[in-house]
């Protein structure tokens, strides 16, 4: 049975043998300055201490935090996450999603809540919210920041690139019903990506703000690190050229298609138009990818996808 907790956000916390840095986590959660809000908790099969430290956090909160540990469905990082999302007992938001190994500023919470409400004026429906980063390395030590995209949310961006960081997405209540109603996506490699094209396809809001909200612990088992700097925007643009991005589009689309219904009518066309696009070649593919709109945040990033339709790789 589904439970509510008037006022409180739910956290949602994906962790895998995270007992490293876990603590710091859930320390910078008591430290929010908004107090409002519980955890649930999705371990996928750790064998160090992190359940140990999700109990021990756990008691130091009882009677003030619902905490709850669930088992994970051991499938990786897109899948744990999304077992969450989709669990029957979820209250109905807000919902916000955490990384094991980052440390929330203060007020990452209230900011999210104020996204949230800037997304839901004059709108009904679902709203994605998704925030900066300061980038460390494992001792907390600044060695970057995340920047805001250079054009603004769109789903013909989203089928091609993900721009909300999944470790500072927030869903208000329609958003988290919208990704309840998909249901558990197969086969997609990043749930943020996922949320992004679904509510994007859906006709949702996706705000970016512009505001750091969290550090983001650089260290040697991240499941996925930052991206800075040109050289990692040309890996970015020749990664568009890889198998490995073609097999992601491939199933981000798969998975779009069994939620067809949930897209507005003209994202539905895209949507239908680039599925039969997958399975053609030459410079007409290219074009035609120009004309529906698709694209990339950077000029090189989108002249790789063109170059990589032409070719028939993606």
């Amino acid at each position: 049975m589904r439970t509510t907790h008037d006022g409180h956000a739910t956290i949602l916390l994906a962790t895998c043998n995270g007992a490293a840095h876990l603590r710091e986590q859930l320390d910078s959660y008591a430290a929010q300055s908004d107090p409002r809000w519980h955890l649930w908790v999705s371990d996928d099969g750790s064998t160090d201490a992190t359940r140990a430290i999700v109990e021990a956090f756990r008691v130091d909160q009882a009677g003030r935090r619902d905490i709850r540990l669930l088992e994970g469905p051991r499938q990786g990082p897109a899948a744990n996450f999304m077992s969450l999302l989709i669990h029957p007992d979820l209250p109905p938001g807000p919902a916000l999603l955490s990384d094991q190994d980052d440390v929330w500023l203060p007020g990452k919470l209230a900011l999210a809540r104020a996204g949230l409400a800037r997304g839901s004026a004059g709108h009904a429906g679902p709203v994605l919210y998704g925030a900066q980063s300061i980038h460390t390395d494992s001792a907390l030590r600044e060695i970057g920041r995340s920047i805001m995209p250079r054009h603004p949310p769109s789903f013909c961006n989203a089928l091609t690139q993900n721009i909300v960081s999944g470790h500072t997405t927030a869903l208000n209540a329609a958003a988290l019903d919208l990704v309840r109603r998909a249901g558990m996506p197969p086969g997609i490699p990043y749930h943020d990506w996922w949320l992004y094209q679904l509510i994007s396809g859906a006709g949702g809001r996706v705000i970016i703000d512009p505001a750091y909200v969290l550090y983001y612990r650089q260290h040697g088992a991240n499941a996925m690190g930052a991206h800075r700097g040109a050289p990692a925007s040309l890996r970015r643009a020749a990664q568009v050229l890889g198998r490995s991005y073609a097999r992601w589009i491939e199933a981000n689309t798969e998975a779009l298609s069994r939620a067809t219904p949930l897209l507005t009518p003209r994202n539905r066309q895209v949507l239908g138009t680039l599925r039969v696009l997958q399975a053609r070649g030459g410079l007409r593919r290219a074009w035609a990818f120009y004309r529906l709109g698709l694209h990339r945040q950077s000029r090189l990033a989108t002249a790789s996808l063109l170059v990589a339709a032409g070719l028939g790789r993606i």
